[in-house]
């Protein structure tokens, strides 16, 4: 979320900012919905009754382990008599409080409460001003929701698309100078993981570590980096090749059938994924 961000209520303006990773909304902007010359006075006079001061305490009993008890008793046992005013600056000073926060700034200071405590002084102020607040509120909220995921989706598809160009140019450059397909004596020192991964992705987990090694580093393989049909397909290798291995096929053989079934098991689902995309498109 950025630095700060406005909301309207009711033709009003209301920042937002995040202080300690946490939603903070500005009072002040609230207060002009009831006073637009008198903000001060109007939290002032809200933090002044009995109800504010417990619900602040239990607040800041729970979220601050800074919260000073001994000074939240004293004021809670003043408040809602006679004469009481409390101020936000002497609630902050007085109990090492955090729910509220004192902003400076010629544009964006003023004083600033987490999100918990904000729709309380609205609910104070008016239960239709809560109510728009929550609402707009939460439509920020959703906005942000949905720029990340789109954030996130594209970065993952052009780290995906990069990946991709990085295997192509592998197996290009590296892994041919192997012939896993015209020589076959690799096959009888090969573990069945290898097996399956040649004729799936043409390389084995070796090759695959060697061509990448900032992943391999950090304990990544080949498999980790394998698509939705990849992985489908390498589960059927892997019944597959059980059920060859249960009838003596040898590993020549077994390879040779895994390769060509991988192939085409992986041609058909990529193809039937590029047909429903191009449907969707066509909608």
């Amino acid at each position: 979320m950025p630095k700060s961000q406005k909301i309207v209520i009711n033709h009003t303006n209301i920042s937002i900012t995040q202080i300690d990773k946490e939603d903070y909304i500005c009072l002040t902007d609230m207060a002009r919905y009831k006073n637009p010359d008198a903000t001060g006075l109007v939290i002032s006079h809200w933090l002044s009754t009995r109800y504010t001061v417990e619900f602040m305490g239990i607040w800041e009993t729970i979220n601050n382990p800074d919260f000073n008890i001994t000074e939240f008793s004293s004021i809670k046992n003043q408040s809602g008599s006679n004469g009481f005013v409390l101020s936000s600056k002497q609630w902050i000073e007085r109990t090492s409080a955090i729910g509220i926060r004192a902003k400076t700034g010629r544009y964006s200071g003023g004083t600033f409460a987490h999100k918990d405590i904000a729709f309380e002084f609205a609910s104070w102020l008016s239960p239709e001003f809560k109510f728009y607040l929550i609402r707009e509120f939460q439509r920020l909220k959703a906005d942000e929701n949905d720029k990340l995921q789109i954030e996130w989706s594209v970065k993952r598809l052009l780290s995906k698309t990069n990946y991709h160009l990085q295997t192509e140019a592998i197996q290009k450059n590296l892994l041919l100078t192997h012939n896993y397909s015209s020589n076959n004596q690799w096959i009888a020192y090969a573990e069945e993981a290898d097996i399956l991964n040649v004729a799936l992705f043409g390389c084995t987990a070796k090759d695959w570590r060697e061509a990448n090694t900032s992943y391999a580093e950090k304990n990544l393989n080949i498999r980790d980096f394998a698509s939705i049909n990849e992985l489908t397909v390498l589960s059927n290798l892997e019944s597959m090749n059980s059920i060859l291995i249960h009838q003596g096929v040898a590993k020549t053989e077994r390879f040779k059938q895994l390769q060509i079934v991988a192939q085409h098991q992986l041609f058909v689902l990529n193809n039937k994924e590029n047909q429903k995309a191009l449907k969707k498109n066509a909608k």
